[in-house]
Formats: structure tokens, C-alpha cells, sequence
């Protein structure tokens, strides 16, 4: 299992909260960051995965491919975000 969706479950987020998660994470990353501290996690927790979602994208792709969602939208987050900058 994907260590990111492993510590949410560990944290008893729901399957549904997660996929939500990874979800916006595909569409806007910035607004997946603001949902994953909305969950109330305890902070170091919070700390943990926060960094393995921003130094790990590869655990993202593992993610949205194990959710079942569609990786070109993040390929399309990531190209939205260079452009920005």
C-alpha cells in the first residue's frame, strides 16, 4: 500500500476523505495541501505526510493509480504550477 494512503488510514481517514484527497490533489495541488491540514491531523503527522507528498511525487502517481484516478490530470497540476511561477 502507498505509505501517503497508509498514514491517512492509520489516522482513520476515510477511503472517501482520501480519495477526495488525491482527487484535488490531481486538480490543484496548492488546494490539496489547505485540504490535508483541514483534516485535523496531529501535527507531527501533519508534518510527516505533508513531506512526503511535496518530496515524493512519484508516491503521488503510486497514489492516484492505486485510488484509481487519472495521473495526466496531475501531469496537467504540475504544468499549471510551472507556469505560474
Amino acid at each position: 500500500m502507498n505509505p501517503i494512503i497508509q498514514a491517512l488510514k492509520e489516522l482513520n481517514v476515510s477511503e472517501e476523505k482520501i480519495k477526495e484527497l488525491f482527487q484535488v490533489l490531481t486538480e490543484n495541488p496548492m488546494m490539496a495541501m489547505m485540504n490535508i491540514q483541514a483534516l485535523g491531523l496531529p501535527p507531527e503527522k501533519l508534518q510527516s505526510i505533508m513531506m512526503m507528498v511535496m518530496s515524493s511525487p512519484e508516491l503521488i502517481k503510486e497514489a492516484v493509480e492505486e485510488l484509481g484516478l487519472d495521473f495526466a490530470k496531475v501531469e496537467a497540476a504540475k504544468a499549471k504550477l510551472k507556469e505560474n511561477k
